[in-house]
């Protein structure tokens, strides 16, 4: 069962505070995300060319931003080749920004992370599914229908059920690991605050960090493996 704290600060934002808690959370941390790539973007846009080439010499935001979507352009790149890296840059840098903002905003009191309820986490999930299919066409045309039948077409009528189930169940695998995960650090770290709440919050912050980081790692790397196998030309 969802739990959400009494005081939210989503329910002192007039307009937010009408929505389930799960869409005005999910709304802010949206909200929050994009003031910080506009905030830490500003002088890239301002056309300098020397601010898009020589990086700034201490540590700000624009560095932060920048070594992270040069990590997550060098994982896809690992994971699915150079040649495709920016094409999928939108869905797989979009999902880790928003989902590990998610799980980090349990950390704050005040904050109910999004991605602790199924609606959130299946949204994410299915998002996924259906790029898989877009890409997976986009890449081999109706051929891309020929992984259901199977390497035999006599095999056919057992493969194609096989086949969709197992496809159909990436989705539900994908939302109902990362809203488990994420609701149970979240509810067993109020347990404890309540029953200890000077000592015992301090390492379940740290665990619940761990958890938001591998949570966010894990999504990320089945989406991956998802978008490998539907543009792969390995047979």
């Amino acid at each position: 069962m969802h739990h959400s704290p009494s005081i939210t600060w989503v329910g002192l934002i007039p307009g937010l505070n009408e929505l389930p808690v799960h869409v005005a959370n999910a709304i802010l941390i949206a909200l929050i995300i994009v003031i910080m790539v506009l905030l830490g973007t500003r002088k890239i846009r301002n056309g300098n060319l020397e601010d898009l080439i020589i990086p700034e010499a201490k540590f700000s935001l624009q560095n932060l931003l920048e070594t992270m979507v040069e990590a997550i352009l060098k994982l896809i790149s690992d994971t699915l080749g150079s040649d495709v890296a920016r094409d999928f840059l939108f869905i797989i840098g979009a999902s880790i920004f928003f989902i590990l903002f998610s799980n980090l905003s349990g950390l704050i009191p005040g904050f109910t992370p999004p991605t602790d309820n199924l609606n959130t986490t299946a949204a994410c999930a299915l998002t996924v599914f259906f790029l898989t299919h877009y890409f997976g066409w986009k890449e081999h045309g109706v051929k891309y229908l020929k992984q259901f039948v199977g390497p035999f077409l006599w095999l056919s009528p057992l493969m194609i059920p096989i086949e969709i189930i197992g496809h159909l169940a990436r989705p539900m695998s994908l939302s109902l690991r990362l809203f488990g995960n994420i609701m149970g650090d979240h509810l067993v770290a109020a347990i404890f605050f309540m029953l200890c709440p000077i000592l015992v919050p301090v390492p379940i912050a740290f665990l619940g960090l761990f958890v938001a980081i591998v949570q966010t790692f894990v999504f990320t790397l089945l989406s991956l493996a998802y978008f490998e196998g539907a543009i792969s030309h390995n047979h």
